[in-house]
This record gives structure tokens, sequence and C-alpha cells, in this order.
């Protein structure tokens, strides 16, 4: 199977090479495989861990504290400089990067997640890699509904966010196994898993990993969330020579867990439900056409009406002139801002609005069409 847009995860303990430094002929190795990729014309965003531990080695002079505060001031040391040797490693291939912090309350909020998802989408689309991270800055261990808790789980939350191909887990370990293959030598590694259930969650419980935050319960835990998103996951050895390349050929490597829903059914089902939606719009016919026939996005000069109390970042059912639904999707533009903008041209948002959140109401990105 062929994979246009993957989100890689690079754990702690991969990017270390479970010591307290970062290795950097590890990085080169991932970083070359990733700028191969690109350069096929794949879209791809890393999800990285690792700032702590690079903070921890700046200050490697200094007395560590077993708290919070600590580890954010690591997390805030480390990131410039985990940032920094990405940023010479990706320079070798040409290929610009950037740099994406999110907060669990980033994703709750609608416009945060509507900002989030139309950043990464920007970025992909102009041949930028991003690179993502927690904002373990302000991201409390002790505030667990503010925090993702891991990488992994952001990396499955970015999967969903970006409507991606494939996850691909990246650790110090081959996959999953019938045991801690550490301490048993027979243990077996598991090639496929399709269910997700309590034997599988008990095999990735007899897993620990002392550096980093995850281990194999947490992989397991964004392997259920990414694949119920329509998202396929693969958990392998990071340390395996051309892992990356050798996956997206398809080699059976790693534990493959196969996307439980196609990406779109899943979009839609959440879209469609109608549970989502918060108001609509009537379109013209031109702007039925070009939604329809030519999957555009729904400009402000294609719409005739506005109805319902909405913010930026809630779901819109999109009806045509006769008042059949068409499609629906997540909407840039408030209600308010909608009635003043209907029927005018892109260019005259700012003027009529004293902001401008782009050219589309709704972005063909963020749009289901029935």
């Amino acid at each position: 199977m062929s994979y246009h847009r993957i989100i890689a995860k690079f754990g702690t303990r991969l990017l270390t090479s479970g010591t307290e430094h970062l290795d950097l002929e590890v990085m080169s190795s991932l970083v070359a495989q990733i700028a191969q990729l690109h350069h096929q014309g794949k879209e791809i965003i890393i999800v990285s861990s690792g700032a702590i531990a690079a903070g921890r080695e700046k200050l490697a002079g200094i007395s560590e504290r077993k708290n919070t505060q600590f580890k954010q001031v690591l997390a805030s040391v480390g990131q410039s400089y985990l940032m920094s040797a990405y940023e010479q490693l990706f320079n070798r291939y040409d290929i610009p990067i950037a740099q994406a912090l999110l907060t669990k309350a980033d994703m709750s909020d609608r416009a945060g997640y509507l900002n989030a998802r139309n950043t990464l989408l920007a970025l992909m689309e102009l041949g930028v890699i991003c690179i993502v991270n927690e904002n373990d800055v302000v991201a409390l261990d002790e505030i667990e509904e503010l925090k993702f808790g891991d990488n992994d789980n952001l990396s499955a939350m970015v999967a969903n966010l970006v409507d991606a191909d494939l996850l691909i887990l990246l650790t110090d370990i081959g996959g999953l196994y019938t045991d801690d293959p550490n301490y048993n030598p027979q243990a077996q590694l598991i090639r496929r898993v399709d269910k997700i259930d309590s034997k599988i969650e008990h095999l990735a419980s007899k897993t620990a990993n002392r550096l980093g935050t995850g281990g194999m319960v947490t992989k397991i835990e964004a392997a259920r969330l990414a694949t119920s998103s329509g998202v396929s996951v693969i958990i392998a050895d990071g340390y395996e020579p051309d892992i990356l390349l050798r996956i997206d050929k398809g080699e059976d490597i790693g534990t493959f867990f196969p996307a439980q829903v196609n990406k779109m059914e899943s979009k839609k089902r959440w879209l469609l439900s109608g549970l989502a939606s918060k108001g609509k719009v009537v379109v013209d016919k031109g702007a039925e056409i070009a939604i329809k026939e030519q999957n555009k996005s729904l400009l402000p000069a294609g719409i005739l009406e506005v109805n319902g109390d909405f913010q930026r970042g809630d779901t819109l059912d999109i009806l045509d002139e006769q008042g059949r639904q068409i499609g629906c999707g997540v909407s840039n533009y408030s209600s308010a801002d909608i009635s003043v903008i209907k029927g005018a041209h892109s260019a005259k948002i700012l003027t009529l609005l004293g902001h401008n959140y782009g050219d589309e109401v709704i972005h063909r990105n963020n749009m289901v069409v029935v």
C-alpha cells in the first residue's frame, strides 16, 4: 500500500539511544530518510520527543530536581537545542522546517483546533517539514485535562487532525511482542493486530520505558485512537537501517495496526451526524457546482443566506437554493461575520470585517460533500 501523508513519531529513547543526551547520528539517519521521502512527494510531519533530554544535556552541571517546574525548565532549554539540531540536519537537504508546540487545550478549543489543522495543512502544501511537540512549558502534569501525557497520544491526535494515511511510532523495540523481549528471549513479534482488545492491552503492559513518558501501553492507546479515525499505524524499531523507507515500500516490518474505518467515512460520520452542526448556509448555483463538481472551497461570494448563531470553528450544513443539503464543513468565520461578507468577493473580507481568517468560509480540506 502506498502512503502519501505520514506522521512519524520519534521517541526519547530512540533519539538519545538510551543515554542522557541526543544521539545526532541517529537523528541524522532519520532525517536523511525523511528527506528522501519528502523529495518523492510525500507529505510528512514529525512528532518529536527529546526536548527534556536535550535540556538535561545542556544543563548537565546543574543538580536535577524531581519536580514538574524543573522538567518544564529542561523542556524550555532543550526545545531550542532540539530544533537547532533538526534545522542543521534538514539544511543539508535544502528542506525548510517549522515548529508547532501544542497542548490539549489547543486541540479542545474549536478555533484552536481549526488553526492548528489549517496551519499544518498549509505547511505541508508549501513543502515545509513541521516538527510537533507538546508544549511542556505550559502543559502542567497536575492538570491532566490540559496534557496529552506523552507524544504517542499527541502523534495520534495530529494524525487525526490532518487526515494522515499512516502513523509510524518509532521506538527502541521492534514492535508489540508476546512478552518483554528484554527478559524473555522466546518472545515473539506480533506482526499484525486487527483488533485492540484486553489481550493486546495486557501484552503492552509487560513493557516499560525508563527515559520516556510513554512505553508500549501509550503506543497501544495511540494506535486505538488513530485506527478509529481511519489512520493505519506501525510500531517499529527506529534503529533498523532505512526503517522509514522500508515501511514506505511496504516491507512487513514492526507491528501493523490497520485502520478500522475509511478516513472519509470517519470524517463524514462526524460531520454528517448533525450533532456537530451549529448552523446553515445557503449557496447559489455557481457555488454548488464549484463544491460538488470541482472540489472547490466555499467562498463568501457564493453565499446567499446564513442561518443560526455559531462561532468560528463550528460545523455548518451547506444547502442549495432549494434547501437540499449538498455538504457540510468547519467554518472559518462566525455567523455574524458571514452575514457581513456573504455575496462579497474574498478580497473585500478585511475591509468589511477588519480581520481576515482566509479567503474561504469553508476550506475544501474541512468539508464533506454529500
